[in-house]
């Protein structure tokens, strides 16, 4: 879970650069979150960023890992997410 985070956060800076905006990345993230969505859904929503089998297995894997979650740590991932779409960092993008 600690590398999830720290890769997530090494990408919010490309993202917001790179001209996709924080939206859609807050919409992954909500999506990943969210405990009502399945795997098969997420890796569907996430389908043009997977162009192989793998990296669509390794979508269903991350989704999972957030699944077998509490809701406790779920709810701090999303404010320490959230934390950081505010920052002064990512508002420079």
């Amino acid at each position: 879970m600690k590398l999830l985070m720290v890769l997530m956060l090494a990408t919010l800076p490309l993202l917001c650069y790179a001209g996709s905006g924080c939206q859609l990345l807050e919409d992954v993230v909500a999506k990943t979150l969210d405990p009502e969505v399945s795997v098969p859904e997420f890796q569907q929503y996430v389908q043009e960023f997977t162009d192989s089998e793998a990296a669509k297995n390794a979508v269903g894997e991350f989704k999972q890992c957030f699944l077998n979650q509490s809701n406790e740590t779920l709810q701090n991932f999303d404010l320490m997410m959230h934390t950081v779409y505010n920052s002064f960092w990512c508002k420079l993008f």
